[in-house]
């Protein structure tokens, strides 16, 4: 009761259907090609979902503790001991429990880092900060829901380039596209390396997006991705990268490396998830060629597209220095 009436507080503050609405932007209806503005706003309706619920979930632990004298605020390990109990799956939650990583920690995902949110908040601003004061200027990445801090500090990341799509894709009936999170980012690292490799990496998520695409002349054809991610420097990046190459032999039933000319550095070992990929490599699947190449603080994937679109998307995303003079 606690958790739902904290819900009709906020619609009569904010009216809460026209406050979730000014976030509900899909970038796959986007008829044009979006821009690295609509790229950075596609995570607006998570993050916004999080401080409703998170301030839902923050009323209902503070009204269950309150007869004990303690808060959300001065008692964290009682906090996190009731979290753990309400978002974890039990032995009666079997559809729960067998659903992908990706499922189970999107449906909590409002509810668990929403209300940490909320309480990091109220710790550093009090109620005003943590209630009102959000209500009127709400984050707009699942990064500021992870990070407070980031939020709190009024951390701008600079929007990530993006490629002319129209040109670049001519030969390609968009199928979707949408920006790749912090929040992604952490679920993928967990899928494919595990969770503590993803809560080292995920803050050093910088930006991210996605873009697939069939090829218009054969619509049974394999799916083709674009996937491209920036990181806090180039170590992480290629990290990250790493990660990503050792999980194409779970995503696909043959994947092969092939020698790539253009690559600069050896692959990473099968026994490690700490090493680093840097440079262009390749792979054979049955779906196609896999291109992940890192250069810098930037990681390009593409998958299961034709050599000269990946070409095409390699020069803008990582274009050659000006010539010296």
């Amino acid at each position: 009761m606690a958790h739902e009436l904290t819900h009709a507080l906020q619609d009569q503050t904010v009216g809460m259907e026209k406050w979730m609405r000014k976030g509900d932007k899909d970038l796959a209806e986007i008829r044009k090609d979006p821009t690295p503005a609509d790229i950075e706003n596609d995570e607006i309706d998570n993050a916004r979902e999080a401080v409703i619920e998170g301030q839902a979930q923050a009323m209902m632990f503070q009204y269950a503790i309150a007869p004990t004298g303690h808060t959300i605020v001065n008692s964290p390990e009682l906090v996190d001991a009731m979290q753990e109990e309400t978002l974890t799956g039990t032995p009666g939650t079997k559809v729960f429990n067998s659903a992908p990583i990706f499922m189970q920690e999107s449906l909590t995902f409002p509810y668990s880092y929403g209300m940490q949110f909320v309480v990091k908040l109220m710790r550093k601003g009090g109620k005003e900060q943590a209630f009102a004061a959000v209500l009127k200027n709400p984050p707009h990445t699942t990064r500021q829901i992870m990070q407070p801090e980031t939020y709190l500090s009024g951390e701008k990341i600079e929007p990530m380039r993006v490629p002319d799509f129209k040109h670049d894709f001519a030969n390609y009936q968009k199928f979707d596209i949408g920006a790749m999170g912090e929040f992604d980012v952490a679920i993928l690292v967990q899928q494919y390396a595990d969770k503590p490799a993803s809560k080292r990496l995920y803050p050093e998520w910088r930006g991210g997006y996605y873009y697939a695409a069939k090829p218009k002349a054969n619509a049974s054809a394999p799916l083709g991705l674009l996937y491209v991610s920036r990181w806090s420097s180039a170590d992480k990046a290629a990290e990250f990268a790493a990660i990503y190459a050792h999980s194409l032999k779970n995503r696909y039933k043959k994947a092969e490396e092939v020698e790539d000319p253009r690559q600069r550095e050896a692959a990473p070992s099968s026994d490690s998830s700490a090493d680093t990929l840097k440079g262009r490599h390749s792979w054979t699947t049955e779906d196609g060629a896999v291109i992940i190449e890192a250069q810098g603080d930037t990681v390009l994937v593409s998958e299961s597209l034709d050599a000269a679109t990946t070409a095409s998307l390699e020069k803008e995303i990582f274009p050659a220095p000006p010539a010296a003079k």
